[in-house]
């Protein structure tokens, strides 16, 4: 745990130092001061000097349960509508577990204006999103690390997106249905056509 502490404490102090030296750090307030080089250098040095506490270890279930976890709170919204038991235009209740009382479901019922507020809450601000990819899939130059990838694997790649018929021509050229499968031996349409039974070797078929 000690060499993860130290390896990301330099990762994150270099990180620092680099954005300081392409201008992409802003001092306000009491911060203004480390805005000089000398001082800016003066606060990462003194801020490597104690040992960084740095927590990881493996998830007791699993990394399944730890991604059944995050889905919770990044693919579904603060409130399911289930949860919703009634509502008359001014007031709202819903259901909720109060985990401060050993889990017991329970009902609360709150001004539309305080639900809505309360709700609000759950709403990432602008330009917050609840999942951020990084490497290949980070969204700076994301297409051209996946052509270069591709490239590499001497993958095919992906096929361009197809534009949509408009609704009028839809309309006009309903989808081509497939020609009926006929008997070989009869002619008969209506054969449904399972899968070929190739013949084995040395079997004779007696034709009389």
């Amino acid at each position: 745990m000690r060499a993860l502490s130290r390896k990301f404490r330099g990762k994150y102090l270099a990180g620092l130092h680099e954005l300081y030296a392409a201008e992409k750090l802003a001092f306000h307030g009491e911060l203004q001061a480390l805005a000089t080089p000398a001082q800016f250098t003066a606060h990462l040095r003194k801020a490597a000097q104690p040992e960084w506490v740095v927590y990881a270890k493996r998830p007791f279930a699993g990394p399944e349960q730890v991604l059944a976890y995050l889905s919770r709170y990044t693919h579904r919204v603060a409130l399911s509508p289930r949860r919703l038991l009634a509502t008359d235009g001014q007031n709202v209740t819903f259901a909720y577990k109060d985990y401060a009382d050993g889990s017991r479901p329970k009902t609360m019922t709150l001004g539309t204006a305080e639900f809505v507020r309360r709700f609000a809450l759950h709403v990432l601000p602008e330009r917050f999103v609840k999942i951020r990819h990084y490497g290949l899939l980070g969204n700076r130059h994301k297409q051209a690390r996946l052509a270069h990838a591709r490239q590499l694997l001497g993958a095919l790649p992906p096929p361009a997106p197809t534009q949509p018929k408009p609704l009028p021509e839809l309309l006009r050229a309903p989808p081509a249905q497939p020609a009926p499968v006929c008997c070989p031996f009869c002619q008969r349409p209506g054969l449904v056509k399972v899968r070929d039974v190739p013949p084995r070797p040395g079997a004779r078929f007696d034709s009389s």
